[in-house]
């Protein structure tokens, strides 16, 4: 028994890889029902397929741009997850208005639904993009997260809480470096790098969906919920594969060139989790850190009271000790990513 027994969850975006491993791990709770909602209708066929037809499963073709379709989908659910998302950042920066459409339009046509059915909870994925941004998927995450934390207090006599969980990057999921690297070593002998002195939090996607799960179970509303990660230099990231991968290939590792190629449009050598500002008002919980919203936030703080403040300074992927190339080695294996 848990949190999530007997609720009916919407996942918003959820054939995609976090949504795969949120669903492992919620069906362990014994859910009333579980709505998977995308744009995708044969990713939704293979994740059917793959969960055996299992009749806890319904699965809606849908976009979280229209917001009748999912007010629709929200009916009598319970917990909602919202994973959908335009994610790639030269995509964000050569189509932004379609990158606010998704990100931003999206996000409030989530929350105006959860309010008006009720919801129990809403959780949304952010992304360390969202401090400081610089690019415009990083804006308009940025933008999403206001939103949810101003729904909080803007909900009349809802029950709802809204909370955000921000993500660094997820080893392993679709859109990653690590299938990439794989990919060029196969065939082409030579892996592109943007930039070797450039570093990232990473995360698990075990703790991608731990991080997800606590947010919706623990959260008073209005707060975002940042996971202590370790910081991966890019250039390290690429020499463990290219050796690990040569192994599978039979190939000399020092045959595979590494080509330096430069940032692509709105990228940035480092990433942020959270900012100082944002530190002197959030709460050591552990294995995370609980970010308080800028308004409104003196009922939370005394639901918090109980927890140490977080340590003041920026959460800063250049200002962090970056791991040994053997330690990233281990955690990819301990993923069963090479």
């Amino acid at each position: 028994m848990g949190y999530y027994t007997g609720k009916k969850i919407l996942i918003i975006g959820g054939t995609g890889t976090i949504g795969n491993g949120l669903v492992n791990e919620l069906i362990k709770q014994d859910p009333a029902v579980i709505r998977i909602f995308s744009r995708d209708e044969y990713k939704q066929f293979i994740m059917e397929k793959e969960f055996n037809n299992n009749k806890l499963f319904r699965f809606l073709i849908g976009d979280v741009r229209d917001y009748e379709r999912v007010e629709r989908a929200m009916s009598e659910i319970d917990v909602v997850f919202n994973l959908a998302a335009m994610k790639h950042v030269p995509s964000c920066e050569y189509n932004p208005t379609e990158a606010i459409k998704t990100n931003v339009e999206g996000m409030e046509n989530v929350i105006k639904s959860a309010t008006y059915n009720n919801v129990e909870c809403v959780v949304f994925t952010s992304s360390d993009k969202a401090i400081n941004p610089t690019n415009t998927y990083g804006a308009t995450k940025l933008l999403a997260e206001k939103l949810v934390q101003s729904a909080n207090f803007s909900k009349g006599t809802a029950r709802t809480r809204f909370v955000a969980v921000r993500f660094g990057n997820v080893m392993g999921s679709r859109g990653s470096v690590i299938p990439l690297f794989k990919k060029q070593i196969q065939e082409a002998n030579c892996i592109t790098l943007t930039d070797p002195d450039m570093t990232r939090f990473m995360m698990t996607l075990s703790q991608a969906v731990q991080l997800i799960m606590t947010a919706g179970e623990k959260a008073y509303g209005g707060e975002a919920f940042v996971l202590k990660m370790p910081v991966i230099k890019l250039k390290d990231l690429a020499e463990v594969i290219i050796e690990e991968r040569c192994k599978e290939l039979s190939f000399d590792y020092k045959h595979v060139d590494i080509k330096t190629i430069g940032l692509r449009p709105g990228e940035r050598t480092f990433e942020e989790l959270m900012t100082k500002e944002e530190s002197e008002s959030a709460y050591d919980m552990g294995d995370m850190y609980a970010v308080m919203p800028s308004v409104y936030a003196s009922d939370i703080k005394e639901f918090y009271k109980t927890y140490k403040k977080a340590e003041v300074g920026s959460y800063n992927s250049s200002h962090t000790i970056v791991i040994t190339k053997e330690n990233a080695r281990e955690m990819l294996k301990y993923e069963q990513l090479i």
